[in-house]
């Protein structure tokens, strides 16, 4: 764990692996450190925004030092069930890569309990973690120049839902009818970091 300065008012953490930035996630969450104000989660770093008249960068470091953790906390979080029509138009070519018939994939797919690592790309893309490794693909080679609004989607180490129509170079496994971005819901981000997500298939 590497901690630096970031700007007047922020430190950034960096990890090497995602499974040090949910366990320090998890930890915080549990216990806030005096003054902190904001964490921005990322794929291998955590940003800690904090209140100067409250903490200093030296004060944080040191809360940040002292919290014990090896892994993620999988056990918080509130959990989202989301329907999925698993027609993608990757699904085949997923189960032709990885041994796998169209079946297995859908069966190792929805097996997982998923954990929002953190967003981005764009707003309402939560990253999802705990996909089965043996379903791990790269991103296609030629990304598409549009991705229809709720297709559920994998790459590399994670599994996620497009918010709106995009571009993207995920491998498409189907599609979801519920909505993770609605600007007039409060909030309106449905992903947010550590939720808990179940796939299955309707």
């Amino acid at each position: 764990m590497r901690i630096l300065r970031y700007g007047a008012r922020a430190a950034l953490v960096d990890f090497d692996r995602i499974e040090e930035v949910l366990g320090l996630q998890a930890a915080i969450d549990g216990e806030p450190p005096a003054g902190l104000v904001e964490t921005v989660p990322a794929a291998r770093t955590i940003l800690l925004r904090y209140d100067p008249d409250r903490t200093s960068f030296e004060r944080l470091c040191d809360t940040v030092r002292q919290y014990s953790f090896t892994e993620a906390d999988r056990s918080g979080g509130h959990e989202v069930a989301v329907p999925v029509t698993y027609d993608g138009e990757d699904l085949a070519h997923v189960a032709e890569e990885t041994g796998f018939s169209v079946r297995e994939v859908i069966a190792r797919h929805t097996g997982g309990v998923y954990t929002v690592a953190f967003c981005g790309f764009a707003p309402g893309f939560g990253y999802l973690t705990g996909l089965d490794p043996a379903l791990r693909l790269p991103r296609r080679r030629t990304p598409r120049t549009r991705v229809p609004a709720g297709s559920v989607a994998i790459a590399d180490e994670y599994t996620a839902i497009y918010p709106n129509a995009s571009p993207g170079g995920w491998q498409l496994l189907g599609h979801t009818t519920l909505s993770v971005w609605d600007v007039d819901r409060d909030p309106p981000q449905l992903l947010a970091p550590g939720t808990k997500v179940r796939f299955h298939e309707v």
